[in-house]
């Protein structure tokens, strides 16, 4: 299937300006010469662009400008031509069909790619990277993306590969020479390669938590009894009447979710029903599915409304939603309907009564009082899971797993060298940590894995 001649939409779906429809394959040029007759495309240079007629037969489709691009020097090393015509799904369609009836077939998702892949022009992670870019949705995610797809993470996995890689082939030396008795490596010497190894791994394996936190943003439930202002907040943080407001409690039925982006990361926020006890069946429901948002959340936010005297529920309720990886921020509401003196020692009582380390906030959403402070604090917390010393950010989670069952072939070999275990087993485990590497880079990798990846890119990419 790689030798066939490909074609795809590469623009969004609907009416634009201008559409491009791609064109790749070995025959690509004479597949479109067939619908182009303006000009001998197979004489043109590589890089230029030409003006004409796009036909089906005798009938003109639309009035288009060809770019051609001459293998090896393209996306997917093959030649390629681009189709840019007048924005129409209609004439795409049109162009699209007659491709297909001169000898080219639609691309399957992610096949431009995969053929980019296949044919050495890109290694798996930078494939990966493709995607992450064209999804990417704030800067702080788009900047990660572009340094993967630069090689980022290729060039950290190359380096350990090519240590572990002369140490195995001695390894595998000394199993040619084991009735001999022979070492070819010195043990210590591989102790502290693998002690390197196990750092830069443990590094990597440390950044996924923030490039999670980058790539997919921050889950931020906002939790609280009824009436404590949480949809009040939410519209505050959003500057917008997202959620509505009402003093009925128990107005907030179901979760409300909006993505916030503070200094270039994103924040999924989590308006949620009031925590209380109640007969109406549906409010309920509300309160459940409030309970698991927190379960799944990185961050919660609870309100705790300073017009009351008596925090014991709100106490109760925290304690049994904290998780030692959650983190707490406890918002004093509506500081704008009472004097100071009223809330003033609202803080303490929180401490007194909850172990847990957490961050307190007067905030009056109404007046947008230190609305400021709550952003700086979420924003401050993604800071904090950055590792600075270490500039390739891990955001894919088969990247992650790859890296954690690497670390543990490392662990394992360093165990067999430490209790003199057999050279042979030293060897498979030498082996397993090389091969966890190259999946990565897909140096290492199967067909299922290949089809896993590239069926989630979109048809043109």
């Amino acid at each position: 299937m790689n030798n066939d001649t490909i074609c795809a939409l590469a623009t969004a779906n609907g009416i634009g300006a201008l559409g491009i429809i791609r064109v790749s394959g070995n025959e690509a040029l004479s597949v479109v010469q067939k619908c182009f007759p303006s000009k001998k495309l197979e004489k043109q240079k590589s890089h230029t662009i030409h003006y004409g007629y796009f036909m089906d037969e005798d009938e003109a489709i639309d009035e288009v400008m060809l770019s051609i691009f001459l293998a090896p020097r393209t996306f997917t090393t093959e030649n390629s031509v681009e189709i840019t015509f007048h924005g129409s799904p209609h004439i795409g369609k049109r162009i699209l069909e007659t491709l297909m009836k001169n000898g080219a077939r639609m691309a399957k998702a992610g096949e431009f790619t995969l053929r980019a892949f296949i044919n050495g022009r890109i290694d798996l992670s930078q494939a990966e990277a493709i995607a992450d870019v064209i999804a990417s949705e704030n800067e702080a995610s788009r900047k990660v993306a572009i340094n993967q797809l630069k090689g980022g993470i290729t060039n950290e996995i190359s380096f350990l590969r090519t240590d572990l890689l002369n140490f195995v082939s001695l390894i595998e030396l000394e199993l040619d020479f084991a009735e001999e008795d022979v070492e070819f490596v010195d043990r210590s010497a591989l102790n502290q390669l693998l002690d390197k190894i196990e750092l830069k791994l443990n590094s990597l394996i440390e950044s996924f938590q923030y490039g999670n936190a980058i790539k997919n943003g921050t889950a931020v439930a906002i939790i609280g009894k009824p009436n404590a202002g949480k949809s009040t907040l939410l519209n505050a943080l959003l500057k917008e009447e997202r959620a509505i407001v009402s003093s009925i409690a128990g107005t907030t039925r179901d979760t409300i979710e909006e993505v916030l982006h503070i200094k270039g990361h994103a924040f999924r926020l989590i308006d949620t029903a009031g925590l209380r006890e109640t007969i109406d069946e549906i409010e309920a429901i509300g309160v459940k599915k409030a309970k698991e948002k927190v379960e799944n959340a990185d961050i919660l936010v609870y309100l705790a409304d300073v017009a009351t005297t008596d925090f014991t529920d709100d106490i109760e309720m925290i304690k049994s939603l904290l998780r030692d990886d959650l983190k707490l921020i406890i918002c004093a509401t509506k500081i704008d309907e009472v004097i100071p003196n009223h809330y003033e020692n609202v803080e303490q009582i929180f401490i007194d009564e909850i172990s847990q380390e957490f961050d307190f906030i007067k905030i009056s959403a109404v007046e947008n009082q230190n609305i400021q402070d709550l952003k700086n604090e979420l924003s401050s917390y993604v800071e904090q899971l950055k590792t600075s010393e270490n500039n390739v950010i891990i955001t894919n989670q088969r990247h992650f797993e790859a890296l954690q069952k690497s670390l543990d072939a490392v662990d394992k070999v360093k165990e067999a060298i430490n209790f003199q275990i057999s050279t042979e087993l030293l060897a498979y485990e030498l082996r397993n940590a090389l091969e966890y590497l190259g999946e990565i880079s897909g140096e290492v990798t199967n067909d299922e894995v290949l089809g896993n990846i590239f069926s989630k890119f979109c048809i043109g990419k």
